[in-house]
């Protein structure tokens, strides 16, 4: 039992600590991927540099025998809180990326992590169940019994795998920046360039401002010394992109091509401006090598947070007009996407201000058609619903408002009375995030928001109530309160078209 406990120990401290070194090696990372747990920007900042720390004592007291116990309760109260987030988030529909291991391992979370955490928790309650007494070897002990060779046979074998870790961790992250991402970023952008700026804030928002608020105002210093407003940025009466960044921010840097080449060639149709914080030498060392415009200053964070910004890059598409045109967006994706819908919105449906043009709906008029494959790939038509009434209601599962009123949908769905409408789904994201959900509605696929466009959707969550006859019976409502206050007054409208 002793020999299993030490190995148990160094396997734990191990994992604690090469966690930790990676977390604090990427600070703005690890605090994207707790704000991606749902934790506001004003905790996911101290907990950036807390948890690594934490992580890295508990790997230290593991090691020492007289603090072994105390470190392996420590380990399994860490454990079973990250287990228990990620489970919360997977019960959601919801596969926030952990960034476990900083940039050495980070991925969306899923059953392997679970898998993973649960065989650590299971070491650690060992450890806690066994160790009380006689936590194992003494690493120290044990190490004064090898003989001269066998100490030097060990020490090359930990620096030979020091050092295949580091070549490892280097050709990742050069593969990260300069290869598979960039390549997708092409892709995203030749495949998006059809649709609008709106279309985008509707088919993926993260959080930020409510669309058609105002935006807030700033003044800023360029690198160059000079100052500027929004309002200066908004004089060409075109849309404006902020893209917020950091120089410490490594998926920041992948994007740096692609936001020189968007200023330098879409320059006619919207402006790129870049909000990064540092200094100005830190800053053009990073944009060494980029010829950009718009690079702004900001003391720490205060315009990304009044944007609503949790980290970066993440970015959000300002209309002509001064109002918000778009959800904030998060990753360098995501980024992508809004500025390439960004760069074609005037030219495909939407005007300079960056409003959609689409037709506005009349109640009476029969509703636009629908054909969406459901979750099992089946396709699903709005006459499949004729003879009853239908909310149509757009969703996303990314949607932290549609996160917000998923509770409230399912009870509406359990309690539903006579007279209640039939619920159908019109949602973004794969059939396995949407089964997730487990909603009992017909729930369809669109993840280009075509259909919401259709009907006059401005965003994530909205609906609009069709009659058994395929008539459109309400005008298009946005947010969980409306869309939930439009179930409660079917019963109203019911009595009035009658």
């Amino acid at each position: 039992m002793e020999s299993a406990l030490f190995v148990v120990r160094l396997v734990l401290a191990a994992t604690f600590m090469v966690a930790a070194i990676a977390k604090l090696a990427d600070p703005q990372g690890s605090e994207n991927a707790i704000s991606s747990f749902g934790l506001p920007g004003t905790l996911a900042r101290p907990l950036r540099l807390a948890l690594p720390l934490a992580e890295l004592t508990v790997g230290l007291l593991l090691l020492l025998n007289f603090s072994a116990w105390i470190g392996g309760l420590l380990a399994f109260a860490l454990l079973l809180t990250f287990t228990t987030a990620i489970a919360v988030s997977l019960a959601r529909g919801r596969r926030p990326d952990c960034h476990c291991f900083g940039q050495l391992h980070s991925a969306p979370v899923g059953r392997s992590t679970l898998v993973r955490n649960a065989l650590l928790l299971a070491g650690a309650g060992l450890i806690v169940w066994q160790g009380r007494e006689s936590p194992g070897l003494n690493a120290l002990e044990w190490t004064n019994r090898l003989s001269w060779s066998e100490t030097v046979g060990l020490i090359s074998a930990a620096v030979l795998l020091f050092v295949l870790a580091v070549e490892g961790w280097i050709i990742l992250r050069l593969f990260r920046q300069h290869g598979r991402l960039l390549l997708r970023l092409d892709q995203i952008e030749s495949r998006l360039a059809a649709d609008g700026a709106e279309g985008l804030s509707a088919a993926s928002p993260e959080s930020g401002l409510p669309i058609g608020s105002a935006a807030p105002s700033f003044e800023l210093p360029l690198l160059s010394g000079d100052r500027i407003s929004l309002e200066q940025l908004l004089q060409a009466r075109k849309p404006v992109v902020l893209l917020f960044s950091d120089p410490n921010c490594v998926p920041c840097d992948m994007l740096l091509p692609q936001l020189e080449h968007w200023q330098h060639d879409h320059a006619d149709k919207i402006t790129i401006a870049l909000v990064t914080r540092g200094s100005v030498e830190e800053n053009r060392k990073k944009l060494a090598g980029h010829e950009l415009s718009n690079v702004m200053l900001q003391k720490d964070r205060e315009v990304a947070e009044a944007y609503g910004s949790p980290g970066t890059p993440s970015a959000v598409l300002v209309r002509a007009d001064g109002s918000i045109g778009s959800y904030l967006v998060i990753g360098p994706e995501a980024v992508a996407s809004l500025a390439a819908h960004a760069t074609t919105a005037i030219h495909n449906g939407h005007d300079r201000n960056g409003h959609a043009t689409h037709h506005t709906l009349k109640i009476g008029e029969p509703a636009p058609e629908l054909r969406l494959p459901d979750l099992s790939g089946r396709l699903v038509e709005l006459s499949d619903f004729a003879g009853r009434d239908t909310l149509v209601l757009f969703w996303n599962p990314a949607c932290r408002f549609c996160d917000q009123m998923l509770p409230a949908l399912k009870a509406w769905e359990e309690n539903k009375k006579p007279g209640d409408p039939e619920l159908l789904v019109v949602s973004a994201g794969s059939a396995e995030v949407n089964d997730a959900m487990r909603l009992r509605a017909t729930v369809c696929l669109d993840n280009r928001f075509h259909t919401g466009n259709a009907f006059g959707a401005q965003g994530t969550p909205s609906a609009v109530l069709i009659d058994g006859q395929g008539r459109i019976v309400s005008e298009p409502v946005m947010g969980a309160s409306e869309v939930l206050a439009l179930v409660s007054r079917t019963r109203h409208v019911e009595v009035s078209r009658s």
